[in-house]
């Protein structure tokens, strides 16, 4: 599997007559070889791979790296680098420039004398782009396991209870569920706070009557889950009724709409088309969607200003919303896979408008 992931780097020591690749990026890292630890490089050949490390990751190297040869070396592991290359006659190394600070990049050009660097920014991210068979059964498995921790925390969800209150339940459920944690800071914004899209969890206490958007997610195996419901706390108005029918329609027509070759610009503008055309186009300020893997946001994105062409084997977000200042908002999340004829919906959380 790790060979076949690798075979994607082809193409860049093609196009940019590579001798070797750098990663830095830990994603990146764990994605090529496997390692989950929090410090290492991957220096990667066309033929051959070395994985490099201090002691502290040595052990856990030994287990989980694979398909790439592990040195141990000391914390400054530039100077390894420079090593192999000369050893190897690595002449020109491709290198992450936006994952790359100006300090580091400074050192690899004092240490990697006769060495020539090649930006290749975040392109290479894109090696990550399609999911491979096992990451869509990581990323279908922590989706559910979200899911069902939603499905087992909305009771909670009464009047009285602070927003806090709810994401810590949520948060617990995950954990209790084998989550190692979340994917991200919750988003649980009731009443007038809806129309916060990033609106984190506050003191704020929910009301009778409150919209409560909910955004969440687990993170399982290094993989990320991203879901939004809105759900009704008491009887909801006639208005509130209204914007979460007009959210949920846009939702489906965009779920309906995904396909391999349809541009993420032009399924951005089906949903954004129907929001318009009932009358909120201006409370709909952000992109459809975006792509989601071993990060929470990753690409390809979704949006008006979006390039990228769907392909089988994406996993990518729809969620639409309306937000009102003032009044609050709708979000309606999902996350799909793109399948050979259309999508496969991962997320499961009821997105009917419930009454609790």
């Amino acid at each position: 599997m790790l060979k076949n992931r690798r075979s994607r780097l082809k193409l860049f020591f093609e196009e940019y007559s590579l001798n070797a690749v750098l990663f830095t990026d830990l994603r990146n890292i764990r994605y090529l070889c496997g390692f989950s630890g929090t410090d290492g490089v991957l220096l990667v050949s066309q033929d051959r791979a070395w994985f490099l490390c201090d002691s502290r990751y040595t052990a856990q190297a030994a287990e989980e790296v694979q398909n790439a040869e592990i040195r141990e070396c000391a914390p400054i592991r530039i100077d390894t680098v420079a090593a192999l290359a000369q050893e190897y006659g690595l002449g020109r190394i491709g290198f992450e420039a936006a994952h790359t600070t100006v300090a580091a990049f400074r050192r690899m050009s004092e240490k990697l004398t006769g060495v020539e660097l090649v930006e290749l920014g975040s392109n290479l991210d894109e090696i990550r782009i399609c999911k491979d068979a096992a990451e869509l059964e990581q990323l279908s498995s922590v989706a559910t396991l979200s899911s069902l921790s939603l499905t087992a925390v909305l009771e909670n969800i009464k009047p009285g209870v602070r927003e806090v209150d709810i994401a810590l339940a949520l948060e617990l459920e995950m954990r209790r569920r084998g989550a190692e944690g979340k994917a991200f800071d919750f988003i649980v914004a009731s009443g007038e706070r809806g129309a916060m899209p990033h609106g984190r969890a506050s003191d704020k206490i929910i009301q009778s009557g409150d919209l409560v958007t909910i955004d969440f997610g687990a993170l399982k195996d290094g993989y990320h889950s991203d879901e939004t419901v809105t759900v009704a706390c008491g009887e909801p108005s006639v208005r509130a009724r209204e914007i979460h029918s007009i959210v949920r329609a846009a939702h489906d027509l965009g779920i309906e709409s995904v396909r391999p070759g349809i541009s993420c610009k032009d399924l951005d503008e089906v949903a954004r088309a129907y929001i318009r055309d009932k009358g909120y186009g201006d409370c709909f300020g952000h992109g459809l969607g975006h792509g989601i893997g071993l990060e929470i946001h990753e690409m390809p994105t979704v949006s008006p200003r979006s390039t990228a062409v769907l392909e089988e084997g994406m996993v990518i977000t729809i969620e639409p919303g309306i937000y009102i200042q003032g009044f609050g908002g709708v979000r309606i999340e999902d996350t799909v896979v793109v399948t050979g004829d259309g999508c496969r919906v991962l997320t499961s959380a009821d997105k009917q408008l419930l009454v609790l």
